[in-house]
């Protein structure tokens, strides 16, 4: 059976960094001294420095007030800012004469919605060919990025000669709400965007992709849910995610993650960020040692939660990593979490 591989990853986050500018912005948001106290906390354990936002009219979202902004509007802003980072992180790639022999474009969005899509922009600028099969994996949340991994796993399985372009665009911040609530505003607090671009083919470089598992929660299904508002889109993230999670990653199902295969014997974990105390409970439930969680850490506080990016981000550096063959050889677990509550697993192994 063919084995696929991710050959090359590019990451690229836009020019504005709002981290900073986001949290005096929750703190003037907050009329009780007690939330105020409690947010800013909360922002100092967050284990962020630095969150990039795409949206040109940025300042305005933070010197105004963002509900005054519709979603037809955030949605203009999407069409506007979106394509311009998906070809900048397809460029990344430098695929160069070779665009050409892409066979299959698959475009992640969770944040905007337009068509003609993101896709028609690769085509036009990145010099793919407008025969390519073109798919589009849309509002599943953060483990979206693995499932466009597991689909570009089995087209280069039943194709052996496809080349799959896999590109996810994410722009969390254009969803901004003022709110007096200290759990909505804490969502806010971890999420920014980013854009990641995977090449996928049968060529044996990179990540072999070995086999992907999803591990559904039951009675998980409010902890975390993603819908079209008035005012952009309506992120519910509980702060029971990190206990529900880490009871849910119990022996049986790491049993079905591992396909068979201990936890001693995974020696990069790329798991997505999801918040510091996600990556805290991941850390505890499976035992895992401090730097097993250094990539998703790192990402973590260089560029936020990118929703299906992230995990993206995580194995890119992990790729960086293995550039001197740091890696070589070893075996590794992939997951990111989002509605359900969902994981979606891969295992993989750097070459």
């Amino acid at each position: 059976m063919t084995t696929a591989y991710i050959n090359k990853i590019s990451t690229v986050v836009p020019e504005h960094d709002i981290h900073d500018a986001f949290v005096e912005f929750a703190d003037n948001s907050f009329t009780l001294r007690r939330k105020q106290l409690l947010f800013r906390r909360m922002a100092d354990r967050a284990q962020i420095s630095h969150r990039y936002s795409g949206i040109s009219s940025v300042d305005d979202f933070y010197s105004g007030d963002p509900n005054g902004i519709n979603t037809e509007t955030r949605m203009i802003e999407f069409e506007r800012t979106a394509p311009a980072l998906a070809v900048r992180a397809v460029n990344g790639l430098n695929l160069g004469d070779r665009a050409s022999e892409v066979t299959h474009l698959i475009v992640i969005t969770c944040t905007g919605f337009y068509s003609p899509g993101i896709d028609f922009e690769i085509i036009k600028q990145c010099g793919i060919s407008p025969s390519v099969e073109r798919t589009q994996i849309g509002f599943m949340g953060c483990f979206a990025g693995i499932n466009g991994l597991k689909l570009a796993h089995h087209i280069v399985r039943s194709e052996p000669n496809a080349r799959v372009l896999v590109v996810s665009t994410e722009l969390c911040s254009l969803h901004l709400q003022k709110s007096e609530d200290l759990e909505t505003m804490l969502s806010f607090l971890v999420f920014g965007d980013g854009c990641a671009a995977v090449l996928i083919s049968a060529e044996s470089e990179g990540l072999a992709m070995n086999s992907f598992q999803a591990v559904m929660v039951p009675d998980s299904a409010e902890l975390i849910t993603w819908r079209i508002g008035e005012l952009g889109f309506d992120m519910v993230l509980s702060g029971k995610v990190p206990g529900t999670l880490s009871r849910a990653l119990d022996d049986e199902s790491m049993k079905l993650i591992l396909a068979g295969a201990d936890k001693s014997d995974i020696g990069l974990w790329a798991v997505h960020p999801g918040g510091r105390s996600v990556l805290d409970a991941v850390e505890t439930s499976l035992e895992l040692a401090p730097t097993d969680l250094a990539a998703s850490r790192k990402i973590l506080n260089d560029y936020g939660n990118m929703s299906s990016a992230t995990v993206l981000f995580v194995l890119a550096e992990m790729m960086e990593q293995n550039k001197n063959g740091e890696h070589s050889g070893k075996a590794g677990c992939a997951m990111a979490f989002g509605p359900g509550l969902t994981a979606e697993t891969m295992r993989f192994q750097a070459v």
